[in-house]
């Protein structure tokens, strides 16, 4: 009662609570379509690509304003994206193995980058790491506005291209034989997921921002076959994982924000793949359970009948 109670008054936890909301919200809606064209991958490779975007951006203004900073990010991820695209179109390597080289190689340019900042004594690289697993708790209300901004946009396009992205993600070659561009949507859609990584490097950093796309979309899909219920049950799961991990981070042990609000995104995956009614491990056993039982009670059936007429 007491967290609650804060959540309403205290500045720093109201800021960080809706933060984490808007990005559940956001990686839940996108992390969707990149589940069910099974490239879990995809936001692993864009928030490891914009780990450079995040340096080049300091060293060129030497400014860490956020909106700088994310906007280096967002072009790298951006710049990636279109690597993964040409490598998949124009070699025979396979998509997740083009991932996996973007991945690598963009995250490890970001880590000499970072080395090298680092050891130019510059005072005010200082904080530039905390992207890697990001700092939640240095969340201001214009931080907020900022990803509210990005992420009503890219909500807003969801919306309004909902049934080319359904067809792109469902049946890509009957969309392309009604005409629409693939290539574009799919830049278009990728380029989606990367606004949702970018909002969310501040709160949960580089590192994680995987689980924050990925995990909403799975444990949505346990509940429902139809892909709109799917993305609102995946927009709320993201959002209760954020901010049940906002109000846990500033419980008496003071846990990090960023890793509180994957762990309890975990829980709502178990709770999901464990007790979703229609794919749920449990209801699986149950079901498995009832129909030996059925087949014993068969058997024994056939054999009191056959006992009979002997």
């Amino acid at each position: 009662m007491k967290l609650l109670l804060e959540l309403f008054t205290d500045y720093t936890l109201r800021n960080v609570a809706l933060g984490a909301a808007l990005l559940g919200i956001v990686s839940g809606v996108l992390g969707c379509f990149a589940v069910l064209r099974r490239q879990g991958l995809l936001g692993d490779a864009l928030s490891h690509a914009a780990l450079p975007g995040i340096c080049v951006a300091f060293v060129l203004t030497g400014s860490k304003a956020p909106l700088v900073l994310l906007a280096g990010a967002g072009l790298a991820g951006w710049v990636g994206t279109l690597l993964i695209n040409r490598i998949v179109r124009d070699t025979r390597i396979s998509e997740d193995s083009a991932l996996g080289i973007v991945l690598s190689t963009f995250f490890g340019l970001g880590i000499v980058l970072l080395t090298w900042i680092s050891k130019h004594n510059n005072a005010n690289q200082a904080g530039l790491d905390r992207y890697l697993f990001g700092q939640a708790a240095t969340l201001v209300a214009s931080n907020v506005v900022t990803m509210a901004v990005l992420g009503g946009v890219a909500l807003l396009v969801v919306l309004l291209l909902y049934k080319e992205f359904k067809l792109l993600t469902f049946d890509p070659a009957f969309a392309a034989s009604l005409g629409f561009n693939t290539n574009r949507l799919s830049i278009g859609l990728t380029t989606l997921i990367v606004v949702a990584v970018v909002i969310g490097l501040q709160t949960v950093g580089v590192v994680l921002m995987a689980a924050m796309l990925i995990g909403p979309a799975v444990a949505a899909r346990q509940w429902t076959n139809r892909l709109s219920m799917m993305i609102a049950l995946a927009g709320l799961i993201g959002a209760l994982a954020g901010v049940s991990g906002a109000l846990i981070s500033v419980s008496d042990h003071h846990l990090p924000t960023g890793p509180m609000i994957i762990l309890s995104l975990t829980v709502l995956v178990l709770v999901s793949l464990f007790f979703a009614p229609a794919r749920g491990l449990a209801w699986a056993w149950l079901r498995q359970r009832r129909q030996r039982r059925a087949m014993r009670a068969g058997r024994w059936q056939s054999k009191l009948k056959q006992g009979g007429q002997s």
